[in-house]
């Protein structure tokens, strides 16, 4: 594992433990990645919830309650759907802040209008009963399948890392 993804591992673990937060996340193109550069980190399981493999849309709809519309008519790589599997997970898994990744990680099954490399990553977070908000940016790597799934997860940390710091007290 990278070390840039396990120094932002241990950092997220720290801030979230002085907050008191719990972490979950909802991946697809990453196929479980963030969930291992998260576990990788000794006591992990103090502010992490766990994680959803969401490849197939089937599991989207069913388990992240994902619109079904939304994967026929904007496809899995999507703010909507993206949005919309950051707040089932967050849901679903009882945390303080999640993350969800779909992209097109290659060599195939790029577009025009998604080429290869085209990545959506939303982060939805939230405290008790209060509304969720819901942050997502549309994101273009490049480089072979693993060095977008490695860019990917980078991302992904990163923003977790930053609304956690945010809400951190000093």
């Amino acid at each position: 594992m990278d070390s840039e993804i396990r120094q932002l591992a241990a950092s997220l673990g720290r801030v979230l433990q002085s907050l008191g937060w719990k972490v979950t996340a909802a991946e697809s193109c990453t196929g479980g990645a963030v969930a291992a550069a998260i576990t990788s980190v000794a006591g992990a399981s103090a502010w992490f919830e766990g994680s959803v493999v969401s490849y197939a849309d089937r599991i989207k709809r069913d388990f992240l309650s994902v619109d079904q519309k939304d994967l026929e008519e904007l496809g899995a790589v999507s703010e909507s759907v993206v949005r919309q599997m950051a707040v089932g997970v967050f849901n679903r898994l009882d945390a303080n802040l999640a993350v969800a990744v779909s992209g097109i990680a290659g060599p195939d099954g790029g577009t025009e209008e998604k080429p290869v490399g085209t990545v959506w990553i939303a982060w939805a977070h939230g405290e008790g009963q209060e509304p969720v908000t819901v942050d997502a940016r549309c994101m273009h790597f490049s480089g072979s399948r693993a060095e977008i799934q490695t860019q990917t997860v980078v991302a992904a940390l990163q923003g977790l890392l930053d609304i956690a710091e945010s809400h951190r007290t000093n």
